[in-house]
């Protein structure tokens, strides 16, 4: 005989223990504990990346930050858009991340685009290795965001766009706006 798993549907989204906005009722967590298994929410996003890479692999890394670092995320003070990852001597490190100095800080404060180490499986730093090598492949920061309480950070293997390939996705962009246009004015035109 085959156990069934109930399930249930959550009353808020930070009350599930899934994404989905399902609870497993064969886990027994506190709601406390779900909230941060859950809650994914956007820092900053690199807007500069897909303008300038063909992202061609996406990798969830940690990051190795200071107390003083996370406060100043919390507040809002971070830039990644000159941010880039490079692997070194077997590991992967962040570069020219912005994180302004907390205010509120004692005497100890952070330098603000200090090297960080990211947080990898050793198989990813593998394959992050030998894209790195190939000639033309870039390790640009995507988005930073938090993932329950940490901070991940989302570094994508791009391949740098010619003029050529940004003029091409710019006129694409602009033929879809156009059409969508012709689309609502089309739907607004039957209403009337």
């Amino acid at each position: 005989m085959v156990e069934e798993r109930r399930v249930v549907q959550a009353r808020t989204p930070f009350n599930s223990c899934l994404t989905n906005g399902f609870v497993d009722a064969s886990i027994n967590l506190p709601p406390s504990t779900c909230r941060f298994l859950s809650a994914v929410s956007e820092i900053a996003t690199n807007r500069k990346a897909p303008r300038d890479y063909h992202i061609l692999e996406r990798y969830e890394a940690g990051v190795e930050l200071r107390g003083t670092e996370v406060k100043s995320i919390r507040q809002g003070k971070v830039n990644v858009s000159d941010a880039f990852a490079r692997v070194d001597k077997g590991q992967v490190w962040l570069y020219n991340l912005d994180i302004q100095p907390y205010d509120k800080a004692s005497h100890v404060q952070h330098e603000a685009r200090r090297t960080r180490r990211l947080l990898l499986h050793k198989r990813e730093i593998n394959k992050l290795t030998a894209e790195s090598l190939q000639k033309g492949l870039a390790l640009p920061v995507l988005k930073l965001y938090w993932k329950g309480p940490r901070v991940k950070v989302e570094i994508g293997v791009g391949r740098g766009k010619t003029k050529g390939d940004q003029r091409q996705d710019i006129k694409a962009r602009a033929e879809n706006r156009e059409a969508a246009r012709e689309v609502a004015r089309f739907n607004d035109r039957g209403k009337k």
